[in-house]
């Protein structure tokens, strides 16, 4: 089973947003901009599938003579880099940082090894193949990126201006963030994880925080003045969907942090901030494990277990809350 479909949106002045048909695990947002003398991505879809369904969407908008040249990449989560192999010929753009991530993650291809023979019978095994299933990694090489930068980083397609900014560690250790001036747009990658009323998202996931520079990220991108932001995954947002999304990161560092000083560990803490059900309108609550777990060792300076490590645990959590969900309602 595979994911097909997705949403373009028209940004206006050759900018355009690529949005899954779904929420998600692994389902991000793109960006494309065109001009008459050259195209840039921000950011690939998870696998070939998707990619190339982005990539014909792209050449529809495309002048003629025109190719995508350049992708810049938020971060290097999987599902914000990997299809960038349809585009072999392309500039591959991240922060130095992201090297760090990039081999803290597994493969495309061990990954598809781990939810391909992964034991249903297990929490970890049936938890990737619901989540990761549908998508195909098989025969996906790793993805090498061609520009390195630290700090800014002005580039132009056509006429149009584009500032790309990289992060102190937030969502992963190599973040970076990319302003439109021309178009008032800001792509924030995984910074932001948007939800709205119509169109409910899920839970964010960081994987290095502190939460104090996720908070910081999302004021950088108010203060760039734009009125778009294109979060990594969920709707696009106005100013204010940013501020609520502050809000919200707010709420989980006050909870993480008073359960640190009470000596509750980690996972125990995400289960109770789960059980408050403050945001019943999220999907994957699970995924706080991972967010509260970056924050306990931002405050205490332990180490990143191994991803395998972690997604068990959010697994487990998952199977929780699920029966939770599921059990009869008593008499």
């Amino acid at each position: 089973m595979s994911i097909t479909g997705g949403e373009v949106a028209d940004l206006g002045r050759g900018l355009y947003a690529w949005l899954p048909p779904k929420r998600g695990w692994g389902l991000a947002n793109c960006g494309l901009l065109v001009s008459p003398r050259g195209a840039l991505w921000i950011d690939t879809p998870y696998d070939a599938v998707l990619a190339g369904q982005f990539l014909a969407e792209s050449t529809k908008r495309l002048p003629d003579g025109v190719t995508i040249d350049r992708i810049v990449v938020t971060h290097a989560n999987g599902d914000h880099f990997w299809g960038a192999g349809v585009l072999p010929d392309a500039e591959i753009i991240v922060t130095r940082e992201a090297k760090e991530h990039i081999h803290y993650e597994p493969t495309p291809q061990q990954q598809h090894a781990l939810v391909s023979g992964g034991d249903s019978a297990t929490p970890l095994g049936a938890y990737l193949g619901r989540h990761f299933g549908p998508f195909d990694w098989s025969a996906t090489e790793p993805v090498r990126p061609t520009t390195y930068f630290t700090g800014e980083l002005e580039l132009t397609v056509g006429d149009y201006p584009v500032r790309v900014s990289s992060l102190p560690p937030a969502h992963t250790a190599g973040d970076l963030i990319v302003h439109l001036p021309a178009q008032s747009t800001v792509f924030s990658g995984d910074i932001i994880f948007s939800s709205t009323p119509r169109q409910p998202g899920d839970h964010p996931i960081h994987w290095a925080g502190p939460l104090d520079n996720v908070i910081a990220a999302c004021e950088q991108v108010l203060a760039t003045g734009a009125e778009t932001i294109v979060p990594g995954h969920g709707p696009v947002l106005d100013r204010s969907g940013v501020r609520d999304h502050i809000v919200y990161l707010e709420y989980v560092r006050e909870r993480a942090h008073a359960f640190h000083a009470a000596g509750i560990p980690p996972t125990e803490a995400a289960r109770r901030v789960i059980a408050e059900g403050r945001h019943p309108e999220l999907g994957l609550p699970e995924r706080l494990v991972v967010t509260i777990g970056s924050e306990y060792r931002n405050l205490d300076g332990s180490e990143l277990p191994g991803v395998l490590q972690v997604m068990t645990e959010v697994a487990e959590v998952a199977r929780e809350v699920e029966a939770r969900t599921t059990a009869p309602a008593a008499d």
